[in-house]
């Protein structure tokens, strides 16, 4: 059981960077045609990964043993859906016409302090029951919030001067995103035995990658600067291990629990079974075989004579 489980660990290490490197090579090639199509790219594959990861986690609930998927899956519909917004306000897009290159800016740092909050509480979950449709809505509400402080009432802090580059609200939220992050590794560090070694490997990379990510978006003046490719890169990596732990915890993870019960069950009735047997043909005051024992070894005598 032991090999089996270390050549499992192995192959879906392997498999994740094969296919890993094999996308983020496609999105690099990408970029030498056209940046904004590289971001494009880069951009749709985390939104699609956030609602996949949504719905993989909402519908396989009922068979993950603790709540903090659960969370994190909520969590990435409404950072997908910042996300979404990001991509459609970037420089090139003309979807915002009106607006200037700092509106993506402030959505992304929207959408990264929702993403670091949310790894940041979800270790919470692993010893208290999560309320989807209390959390449903609480995303919900946050959300809409941030939209609104963004399009609507223009209170949120502005991220991005054209002529002058990133500002220093900007600059410092992404040292506090990663500084989050940092302490949610450690909550989740505290929490390892909650995980599979893989599984836990894979979110500690994830979140590793995302910190990358955050801070080479610190230093970029231009949106279409190396640094932001960068970052993006490490976004895309960092949403591919997570997707990639995710599915092995709402897929493939229950199945191997149920077989492993199965087993187990099957052993604990044959000991059961083997138990009563013999307490069945031992007398209790004695020690010695009773009638019922003389009677079952005759029998056996009288199929097998020699």
């Amino acid at each position: 059981m032991k090999r089996i489980a270390i050549r499992n660990r192995t192959n879906t290490t392997l498999s994740t960077l094969v296919g890993t490197t094999i996308i983020l090579f496609g999105l690099y090639l990408t970029s030498f045609y056209s940046y904004l199509l590289f971001h494009s790219l880069t951009e749709l594959s985390s939104v699609v990964i956030s609602v996949s990861i949504f719905l993989l986690v909402w519908y396989a609930r009922r068979y993950i043993q603790n709540d903090y998927s659960l969370f994190i899956g909520i969590a990435s519909l409404f950072i997908g859906g910042l996300d979404t917004m990001h991509l459609l306000a970037y420089r090139g897009m003309g979807v915002f016409l009106e607006y200037n290159a700092n509106l993506p800016t402030q959505l992304w740092i929207a959408a990264r302090y929702l993403q670091c909050l949310s790894l940041l509480i979800a270790p919470l979950f692993f010893h208290r029951k999560l309320n989807p449709i209390i959390t449903f809505t609480s995303f919900t509400v946050i959300t809409l919030f941030l939209s609104a402080s963004i399009f609507l009432w223009n209170i949120f802090p502005t991220c991005y001067l054209d002529g002058v580059g990133l500002t220093h609200f900007k600059i410092v939220s992404e040292y506090i995103i990663s500084l989050i992050l940092l302490v949610s590794i450690l909550l989740l560090y505290k929490n390892r035995q909650k995980f599979d070694l893989v599984i836990f490997q894979l979110l500690i990379i994830s979140i590793i990658a995302t910190i990358v990510s955050e801070l080479a978006f610190t230093f970029y003046v231009g949106v279409y600067d190396f640094s932001n490719f960068i970052g993006h890169i490490f976004k895309t990596i960092s949403s591919l291990i997570l997707a990639r732990a995710l599915i092995i915890i709402a897929l493939e993870q229950p199945y191997n629990l149920i077989f492993f019960d199965l087993k187990k069950n099957r052993d604990e009735l044959h000991t059961a079974e083997a138990e009563m047997r013999k307490i069945a043909m031992i007398d209790v005051l004695t020690g010695t075989y009773n009638r019922r024992a003389f009677i079952e070894k005759g029998r056996i005598e009288q199929q097998f004579p020699f």
